[in-house]
C-alpha cells in the first residue's frame, strides 16, 4: 500500500507589476475673438473631439448653433493661416502638431450674407497613464499582472508638458486632477499628486479613470483617460525540477505521473489581490488539508501502483478564491535512459 508524505518549503513573494500605458492629450482653452465687422462671435460654437487628442494626430471639428441655421450656411476653415476647407457646414478633420506646439484654427460661418468668426488655439500635451495592478504573478513572469477582482490598482500619470518654446515642466510641479467614474477625487488631486489608488471594478463592469494635468499658472494643460476591467484570477501548478528549477513552460493539469522517488510542485497564483499581502496557498491531498505555502514535496512510499487526488486553493484576504485539481499517478516504472525518462 503506497503512502504519501509531504515536506514544506517556504513560499515565494509576489507583487510583480506590469504596466501598460495609454497616451492622450488635452487642448488648452479656446480663445474666441471677433474680426472687425464680421458679426457676433457667440452665434455659434465649435469644438474638437476627442477631448484629449494626441500630438501629431487628427481631431474632429464640430459646429453647434442655436441662432444660426447651419444647415443653410457655409463655413471657411483655416489652420495656421492656411485655408483647408470652404463649403457646407460639416464635421472636419484637423491635423495637430507636436507636443507643446500651437495650432490656430480660424472659422468663419456665413449665413444670410452675414459672417460670424471664431478662433481656437490648441496646444496638445503628452500625458500617459500607467496601470500597476496590485495583484500576484510569479517572480520574473514576463506577462502582465491583471486587474484583480476585489482588489486595487495603482494608476500613475506620466506627464511630458512643454511650452511652445520647448521648455519641459517638472512633473512634480504640475497639478493633477483625478476623476473616477465622473467623480473628482479631491484627496488624491493636487500639485505633484501623480498617483491614485483605484478600487477594482465589479466583475463584468468597467471603471473609467481620467486625469487633467495643468501647469500652476493654468496656461498649459494635458489629460488622459482609460477604462479598467477586472480579470478572473487563476492558479497554476508547475513541476520544480531539481536541476532546471521551476518548469514554467508547462503547467500541470489533468493527470500527472510521479516517476521518481519524490517530486516537488510549485503553485503560482495569477491576478489575486495583494493589497494586504501575498495570497494563501492551501494544499489538499485526497481531500485532507496537507500544508500551506507555494511548494509541496510528495514522496510515494511502499510498493505497487496507485493514484491520489491533489487540490490547491489560492485565496486572498478578501473573498476572492480560486481552485485547481490534479490527479496523481505513482508507482510507474522509471525509464531506462540516463535521465530516467
Amino acid at each position: 500500500m503506497a503512502v504519501f508524505h509531504w515536506l514544506y518549503t517556504e513560499g515565494m513573494r509576489f507583487g510583480f507589476l506590469i504596466t501598460f500605458a495609454l497616451t492622450l492629450t488635452l487642448p488648452v482653452a479656446a480663445v474666441a475673438q471677433s474680426l472687425g465687422g464680421l458679426g457676433s462671435t457667440d452665434s455659434f460654437t465649435f469644438s474638437l473631439s476627442p477631448q484629449y487628442p494626441t500630438p501629431h494626430s487628427q481631431a474632429t471639428l464640430s459646429f453647434v448653433s442655436g441662432s444660426v441655421d447651419l444647415a443653410n450656411a457655409t463655413v471657411a476653415v483655416s489652420v495656421a493661416g492656411k485655408n483647408i476647407y470652404n463649403g457646407s457646414v460639416q464635421p472636419l478633420a484637423i491635423a495637430l502638431g507636436g507636443a507643446g506646439s500651437l495650432t490656430t484654427i480660424k472659422v468663419i460661418v456665413t449665413s444670410n450674407a452675414t459672417n460670424y468668426s471664431q478662433t481656437l488655439t490648441v496646444q496638445p500635451q503628452d500625458v500617459a497613464l500607467v496601470v500597476e495592478p496590485i495583484s500576484s504573478a510569479p517572480p520574473l513572469y514576463p506577462g502582465k499582472s491583471l486587474v484583480p477582482l476585489e482588489g486595487s490598482v495603482r494608476v500613475v500619470a506620466v506627464a511630458h508638458v512643454r511650452s511652445a518654446g520647448g521648455k519641459v515642466f517638472d512633473p512634480s510641479a504640475l497639478s493633477y486632477t483625478w476623476t473616477i467614474d465622473g467623480t473628482q477625487i479631491i484627496n488624491s488631486s493636487g500639485i505633484g499628486k501623480e498617483t491614485v489608488i483605484v478600487a477594482s471594478p465589479l466583475q463584468y463592469r468597467a471603471r473609467k479613470v481620467s486625469v487633467a494635468v495643468t501647469s500652476q499658472d493654468g496656461n498649459l494643460a494635458g489629460g488622459a483617460s482609460l477604462s479598467l476591467t477586472a480579470a478572473l484570477p487563476s492558479v497554476r501548478i508547475y513541476e520544480n525540477d531539481p536541476l532546471l528549477g521551476i518548469l514554467y513552460d508547462r503547467a500541470l493539469s489533468g493527470a500527472f505521473t510521479i516517476r521518481g522517488a519524490e517530486v516537488t510542485l510549485y503553485a503560482a497564483p495569477f491576478s489575486l489581490p495583494t493589497t494586504n499581502g501575498t495570497p494563501l496557498m492551501q494544499w489538499f491531498l485526497n481531500g485532507t488539508a496537507a500544508q500551506t505555502g507555494n511548494f509541496i514535496t510528495l514522496r510515494p512510499t511502499g510498493s505497487g501502483k496507485g493514484n491520489a487526488s491533489l487540490s490547491l486553493v489560492a485565496s486572498s484576504d478578501t473573498s476572492t478564491k480560486v481552485t485547481t485539481n490534479l490527479s496523481l499517478l505513482f508507482g510507474a516504472t522509471a525509464g531506462s535512459n540516463f535521465f530516467g525518462l
